[in-house]
């Protein structure tokens, strides 16, 4: 496939920035305990894919693109900590973000004659071939860039939106909001949202009473490889990713999570399990992965996923609050037998419930050691599985007036062992998992996780047509 570049523009925010600003050089917002620990991890990236058959190349150009940046420009007079940049001064204490008079998020125009379909499909994808709808996001060691955006034009195919943002700018659900807001705005030809898509941008709901921020920034210093510039902004190295590694989309239907939450009660000793269908697509993929990667059984294995802690907090955060309020919650050095014997799948959910019961009272100042505790696990782990995502951000949400995407991917679970998480496109109460390996061991997963929703199917079966034969 080939990519053409045709601009690279940056786009402020619609309205007259001394109303915003008050006269003053800059906005300045600082970064909470929940933002500092991704300092250093690379960007969260997403492709957002629109079908668009009907409409010519030159009409595209002419009306769409032009559309597209009008509405990018008025929604970013609400969300204007993505036109900034973090910086950590010398006398600051902590990085903030930084949004200048100036501000503007960079937006890339390209067009590609790749086949639209491939690249928004649900099999297997060379992940190079997503990484060019992506544009960059510039750090340096005093300065990061907090969002950027790519339109890429597939002619008489459709368009793709590529969406790379800093994750201590904002979280899975900050990010969404923000792309459903702009959708919003852009189909409904206004320059008003409501209320459910208007960010609360004040940091100051979440106050550090127990010094959990330096506390957090010692424990990102000793992450960093270059240890020579403890105010570095730039993360370390990202993983090589080789020619084999390929993307891929499962799916869950309604019905298959509903037989797997049957499974479970029928083996399951524990009568108030939470069988959310979070857990259990997360336990079935991460069971299936175990299996598929083999090996001694006697192997460590480590799973974690960050819950949104927006509700939990006393007081409550507002549901629109824009940042990051991830708390993460894992299960660490485990054996990889656990999850790999017939009862493996029910022991994940089991252990994921846990988990997930545990945020109902999290105690936030334990934030920094449960980081410690999982990048400790890193060194010691042969399997590291962490989710990106989830099924409550309802992504496929995002209409610009042209139709829903019929595809949503995380590109940047190429960087770990993660699964992305989403609803169904077109059916509720299922699950699509993406996931991102080198093409032989996602053939194993594949075959894994298809054989066992089979296998499960026919026992129901079998299942009721005894009890319909009685």
């Amino acid at each position: 496939m080939t990519l053409d570049v045709l601009e690279v523009a940056r786009v402020p925010p619609a309205y007259d920035f001394d109303s915003i600003f008050n006269s003053t050089n800059s906005l300045t917002i600082p970064l909470t305990f929940f933002d500092l620990p991704w300092l250093l991890f690379h960007p969260i990236k997403r492709v957002f894919f629109y079908r668009l058959t009907e409409s010519t190349p030159e009409h595209f150009h002419s009306f769409i693109l032009p559309k597209l940046k009008l509405s990018l420009s008025l929604v970013l007079c609400k969300y204007l900590p993505l036109c900034g940049r973090i910086t950590w001064g010398p006398n600051e204490p902590k990085p903030n973000i930084v949004v200048s008079q100036n501000g503007a998020v960079s937006l890339t125009v390209a067009e590609t004659d790749a086949d639209f379909s491939r690249l928004s499909g649900y099999g297997q994808r060379p992940v190079s071939e997503l990484h060019t709808l992506l544009p960059e996001l510039p750090v340096s060691n005093d300065s990061a860039t907090a969002f950027s955006l790519q339109i890429t034009l597939f002619p008489n195919q459709g368009f793709s939106i590529g969406v790379v943002s800093h994750h201590s700018v904002l979280d899975g659900k900050s990010s969404s909001m923000f792309i459903k807001a702009w959708a919003h705005l852009c189909k409904q030809n206004t320059v008003s949202l409501p209320e459910s898509l208007t960010p609360s941008l004040d940091r100051s709901l979440i106050k550090d009473i127990t010094g959990l921020d330096e506390e957090i920034l010692e424990l990102v210093r000793s992450l960093k490889e270059d240890k020579t510039n403890k105010r570095s902004l730039s993360p370390n190295p990202a993983r090589t990713i080789a020619d084999d590694v390929v993307l891929a989309t499962l799916v869950l239907s309604r019905d298959d999570v509903e037989r797997l939450k049957e499974q479970v009660k029928s083996e399951s000793p524990d009568r108030s399990i939470h069988l959310s269908t979070f857990v259990i697509a997360y336990a079935y993929a991460w069971t299936c992965c175990v299996k598929a990667r083999g090996g001694n059984g006697e192997r460590l294995v480590s799973l974690l996923f960050g819950g949104d802690l927006r509700k939990r907090l006393d007081p409550p955060l507002p549901a629109t609050y824009f940042g990051n309020c991830m708390f993460p919650t894992g299960c660490f050095i485990r054996k990889a037998a656990d999850f790999e014997e017939d009862r493996g799948f029910v022991t994940a959910v089991e252990i994921l419930s846990d988990l997930v019961k545990g945020l109902s009272a999290p105690k936030v100042e334990t934030i920094a050691k449960e980081f410690t505790v999982g990048f400790d696990s890193l060194a010691v782990t042969s399997q590291f599985g962490s989710v990106s995502g989830s099924n409550q951000l309802q992504i496929y949400e995002s209409d610009f007036g042209w139709g829903r995407p019929v595809k949503v991917d995380v590109v940047s679970i190429d960087q770990g062992e993660a699964y992305s998480m989403a609803e169904r496109r077109d059916e509720s109460g299922g699950m699509e998992i993406g996931m991102c390996l080198k093409k032989s061991e996602m053939d194993l997963v594949v075959s894994f996780f298809n054989n066992g929703l089979q296998k499960l199917k026919s026992l129901f079966l079998c299942v009721k047509f005894e009890f319909l034969t009685r």
